[in-house]
């Protein structure tokens, strides 16, 4: 089997991209009646009594609600939060050129808490050392604060590498047939 054909987008109940599962597990999903098979590869899966199409894209048959939950404080939230950037430059950075600041430095305090860490690129960092952004002649872009919504998981992938049977139901920031890697949403 291929290994484009070892992966399954599960659709949610309007059509809309969910998250990509294993053909076993969409193959469970289905025998269990909670999905229907939207799309099929061309590889089969023998059994004793029967063969199996492998899915390709399967669509929850049941809308289901997601529940609030607190968003975990965490350094790639705190990033998410802040989009990547600096919050005293207004650089963005990648996840390697980041780091996080407390905005009141511990040493006087300062909790480690969504209200007191920003995002960081570490020449600022470096700059306000042990130092309140007033002290250090610095401005915030924003006042951080605890975010009430759960950051959305981005998927990078190469275009070239996405199944055929998922490009009706993906969304793409990008040219579709770019081969560099694209964001799917």
């Amino acid at each position: 089997m291929h290994v484009d054909q070892t992966r399954t987008l599960l659709l949610t109940q309007g059509y809309e991209p969910l998250k990509v599962i294993s053909w076993q597990r969409a193959i469970t999903l289905y025998t269990l009646d909670k999905v229907d098979v939207v799309e099929e590869y061309d590889a089969e899966i023998r059994a004793m009594s029967y063969v199996v199409r492998v899915p390709a894209v399967v669509r929850l048959r049941k809308a289901f609600r997601r529940h609030k939950k607190v968003v975990k404080f965490s350094r790639v939230n705190i990033y998410a939060r802040d989009h990547h950037r600096c919050q005293y430059c207004g650089d963005r950075c990648t996840i390697s050129g980041l780091t996080y600041d407390h905005v009141l430095p511990r040493s006087r305090g300062g909790a480690t808490s969504w209200e007191n860490i920003v995002s960081c690129c570490y020449a600022c960092n470096a700059r306000k050392a042990n130092r309140t952004p007033a002290e250090a002649k610095m401005r915030l872009l924003a006042t951080p604060v605890r975010p009430t919504w759960m950051p959305a998981v981005e998927i990078r992938v190469s275009a070239s590498s996405v199944p055929d049977a998922w490009r009706d139901y993906v969304y793409w920031t990008a040219e579709i047939d770019h081969d560099d890697a694209t964001k799917v949403v």
